[in-house]
């Protein structure tokens, strides 16, 4: 689900914050709750590139008092109902193992348990994704960059077992994806490529706009690599 309201590290932490408080005075202590976050919202809880993210994609394992606290919390932060949400589920990059392959974050109010996709399973769920309007391919790359810049490198082996395990049933990626990932690995000056996939995510979003604009209701999942790469060989042919 993508709002208007811009998330950061440090509201994100105060959504939380109150997330916890309002669960715990819904539904007491005696049943604890469990979130794990994943997409953009992990990557502001650990990493640096980026600097804001407008959805909070979640693994709710909570009773159902956690719906009403969500939504209490959004009426008092100024937040959209459901601002906290499992939409996600009916995308590619779902698995119903991603809870097994997270690591603990934060606790909040002694009930609320948050827990973060490990990075390579984060970076699987990216590439199985691989939209070129958003920002799962710059992502990818800011966090090879920053694993490396840590010492603790991403290998292409850990993440093509990440794959493995998430999406046992479906591993094969798209050819964007596929390419992609072929050549980071090639290339491996990610601060490079980072700026470089971020201004290529820029240019195929207001493509897909401008198309969206002047032939509404065409674009979808299925046609809408084609259509940026179409629209991509065109400014190539005019110099652009």
């Amino acid at each position: 689900m993508s709002t208007k309201t811009r998330f950061t590290k440090e509201n994100l932490d105060s959504c939380l914050k109150e997330l916890g408080k309002e669960f715990r005075r819904l539904n007491g202590t005696a049943m604890p709750a469990e979130v794990v976050l994943i997409g953009g919202a992990a990557i502001l809880a650990n990493y640096g590139f980026r600097d804001m993210t407008y959805d909070i994609d979640a693994v709710i394992m909570a009773s159902s008092a956690m719906k009403d606290a969500v939504n209490h919390v959004g009426d008092r932060l100024g937040l959209p109902n459901g601002w906290l949400n499992m939409d996600f589920k009916q995308t590619n990059s779902y698995s119903d193992r991603l809870a097994e392959v997270s690591i603990y974050y934060k606790t909040y109010s002694n009930v609320l348990t948050v827990r973060m996709v490990a990075a390579e399973y984060l970076v699987a769920m990216k590439l199985m994704s691989g939209r070129q309007y958003k920002n799962d391919l710059s992502d990818i790359v800011g966090i090879l960059w920053e694993h490396e810049k840590r010492g603790n490198p991403i290998s292409r082996e850990a993440i093509d077992r990440a794959l493995g395990y998430l999406y046992v049933d479906r591993i094969e990626l798209s050819a964007v994806s596929q390419k992609f990932i072929d050549d980071l690995f090639t290339n491996s000056d990610y601060e490079k490529v980072y700026r470089e996939i971020r201004e290529s995510e820029q240019q195929a979003k207001e493509v897909i706009l401008d198309y969206d604009q002047n032939n509404p209701k065409v674009v979808n999942e299925d046609n809408i690599d084609s259509i940026i790469e179409k629209a991509v060989r065109i400014k190539k042919r005019q110099g652009c």
